[in-house]
């Protein structure tokens, strides 16, 4: 007999209010699966929520450190959107966030007497080839050898994580207190401020020009029609004459630069010196923008915005409603885990059968 159960077909045109209609879908969804955590974690959720969606909007104080937030998830998304827009999909931005970190501060801890105006853009570009080091190898793997660029990037994210480690318990430890923290950078080295009295630095500026850069390159130009042809359909790509391994290789080594700028902004822009908790696992959480953004420069924007904002409500409902902090991770993770699952109904619909008939 036929099975009655309803099934996924492909649509043949995707109605203009879909997208938005499911993201909607989605985020009710995830006010209902994580009621329950919160209840039991001892709080109201609709207090909670008020925490984390809007009480972190309702300051100055608040709102610039929702933007402090988002920078670093902002640089390491858009640097996983920009490789996974190729059909690299590189989940390492972890590692080459953390590798461009080490980079830039090589600078800071070895010429500590540069002037700012050479010491800030000499940092940044180290860390931004620091990326690029990180990414390099697994990408010739993948364009010479097919080895699968999951594996090779995710396992180079420890790696780096154990760099650091090793550094700042060796060589780079702190000269005065001993402590795995190296020392402070030079004077020179420090982000400007891009918005007085907060802790918001310039390496949020630099994100929002890279967005820009990124949706720019994208949607206007010859170069983002061959990087969303190769993503789309490698086998049609090259058929068509474009040369797919050269495409993805360029995209993987722009994707390590993006997450190791982003990793030197980091160091200069708020520790000033190298920390094994420099990164909080935001080359992960870029993956989740980038999923959820679409893999669209303004798609990342947004959602880090969201995130950022849901990382000082959690903060906040911490102090205030005594939920654990990691309550914020999971509402972040199971939004992921839900727009992802809810979103494939953009290209395909249920269909049930009309009738039963036999095999």
């Amino acid at each position: 007999m036929r099975s009655m159960l309803p099934r996924l077909v492909l649509r043949g045109r995707e109605p203009r209010w879909l997208a938005a209609g499911l993201v909607l879908v989605a985020v009710a969804l995830v006010f209902a699966v994580t009621a329950g955590p919160i209840r039991a974690a001892g709080a109201n959720p609709t207090a909670a929520y008020q925490r984390y969606l809007f009480t972190p909007l309702t300051g100055t104080e608040s709102l610039t450190e929702v933007l402090l937030a988002a920078t670093p998830i902002l640089f390491t998304g858009l640097a996983v959107a920009v490789a996974f827009r190729a059909g690299y999909f590189n989940i390492g931005a972890e590692g080459q966030f953390l590798a461009g970190a080490v980079a830039a501060s090589v600078a800071g801890l070895y010429l500590p007497d540069l002037p700012s105006l050479a010491a800030v853009p000499v940092a940044l570009v180290l860390g931004s080839l620091g990326g690029v080091a990180w990414a390099v190898v697994p990408a010739m793997l993948r364009v010479h050898f097919g080895i699968d660029e999951v594996v090779t990037t995710l396992l180079l994210n420890p790696v780096a994580f154990l760099l650091v480690q090793g550094l700042l318990n060796g060589p780079w430890s702190n000269p005065q207190s001993g402590f795995p923290v190296s020392d402070n950078f030079g004077a020179g080295y420090a982000l400007p401020t891009a918005i007085p009295g907060s802790r918001v630095h310039a390496g949020l500026v630099i994100a929002l020009v890279l967005a820009a850069a990124v949706w720019l390159v994208m949607s206007r130009t010859a170069t983002g029609l061959r990087v969303r042809a190769v993503g789309l359909s490698p086998t049609a790509a090259g058929f068509s004459g474009i040369a797919v391994r050269r495409v993805q290789f360029r995209a993987a080594l722009a994707s390590g630069a993006v997450a190791g700028l982003g990793g030197a902004a980091q160091v200069l822009g708020v520790g000033h010196q190298l920390t094994t908790q420099v990164s909080g696992g935001y080359g992960y959480t870029g993956i989740v923008v980038a999923t959820l953004g679409g893999l669209t420069a303004v798609g990342v924007v947004l959602v880090a915005a969201l995130l950022g904002v849901i990382t000082v409500g959690a903060q906040n409902a911490s102090l205030v409603l005594q939920l654990p902090p990691q309550m914020g991770q999971i509402i972040s993770s199971a939004l992921l885990l839900v727009v992802v699952s809810v979103l494939v109904l953009r290209r395909y619909k249920l269909v049930r059968p009309r009738g039963v008939g036999q095999a």
